[in-house]
């Protein structure tokens, strides 16, 4: 039987519309799988970014305090504030030790720690504890090592920080000398909701001995805690933690991720009046686990009176 030219034709055209088809389905599978690749790419990185780089390496945030009230004598005195290691979430022994080696090649006079050692869903091995007190004690300073405890420190920090040369105030104060006779305050407050004693630790402003006009540095774990303080005493510096700054940094939005008692204040300063607020960003995570454009960070001041 022949085929005429018009069938002919037609299966030509049926062979070029299958093989356009072909064609066609393989640029779709193609472009999907190029698609595909992409994500996975960007979510790898993104992941070990968020995971590895922005959570593990830590920066020193530098700042000159400068206050008349600062006696002479503590000019150049030189604070670093650890605070939320929240050991045992993206910080563990080796991290610890590259901390204390940033916080000694800077040869503070004071250094002070506002809570959060331990995550509060780690399970503390007693070799992991004697090698943290290890870490904890070669810190080096001329003045003294001070902490606060966190909503998710225990009995455990206690044992820590004490065996690691720390003074722990809880809802307490101590008179900070440096050369001479005139002192500053350094008051620590126990944020947790049935410890709160704000009267206890400003204690020293009830003494018949007291200097109204001392230069007082308080630190606290939960920054929303300072209205309440500045409603009844003076405070020249608030050093606090808990808010991580949000964890995660978005540009215009400021911090994402807010806790409890860290609602109204959780980025990195704020000035009150007559009074400083800075908010460490921190050094381990909670929650999710990572971080984005928010550094984990140790913050390091400079006293000065003028």
């Amino acid at each position: 039987m022949m085929i005429t030219r018009t069938e002919r034709n037609e299966e030509i055209q049926k062979k070029i519309i299958k093989e356009e088809n072909r064609e066609t389905r393989k640029k779709i599978v193609l472009t999907s799988l190029k698609i595909i690749m992409a994500i996975i790419l960007l979510s790898v990185t993104f992941y070990l970014y968020t995971s590895y780089v922005s959570s593990k390496i830590i920066m020193v945030k530098e700042e000159r305090i400068i206050n008349e009230k600062i006696p002479s004598n503590f000019n150049g005195l030189k604070i670093i504030q650890l605070s939320d290691i929240h050991y045992g979430s993206t910080i563990f022994i080796k991290d610890i030790k590259k901390i204390i080696n940033i916080v000694n090649q800077r040869t503070p006079d004071l250094v002070v720690f506002t809570g959060d050692l331990i995550n509060k869903d780690y399970k503390l091995t007693s070799k992991e504890r004697e090698n943290i007190i290890k870490e904890l004690k070669k810190i080096k300073t001329t003045v003294g090592k001070y902490a606060i405890m966190g909503e998710e420190d225990s009995n455990e920090f206690n044992t820590i920080m004490n065996q690691s040369d720390f003074t722990i105030l809880n809802n307490s104060y101590d008179l900070i000398y440096k050369d001479n006779n005139t002192p500053i305050l350094l008051i620590g407050i126990n944020t947790n909701k049935n410890n709160l004693d704000i009267n206890s630790a400003y204690d020293y402003f009830n003494q018949p001995t007291h200097n109204s006009n001392i230069y007082t540095i308080t630190l606290l774990h939960q920054p929303d805690t300072v209205d309440k303080i500045l409603e009844e005493y003076p405070t020249d510096l608030f050093l606090a933690g808990h808010s991580h700054n949000g964890q995660v940094n978005l540009p215009y939005i400021g911090g994402v991720f807010q806790k409890n008692g860290a609602k109204k204040y959780i980025n990195e300063f704020y000035q009150l009046e007559s009074s400083k607020l800075y908010i460490s960003s921190g050094i381990g995570t909670t929650g999710n686990g990572f971080r984005l454009f928010c550094r984990p960070s140790i913050n390091f001041f400079r006293l000065s009176s003028n």
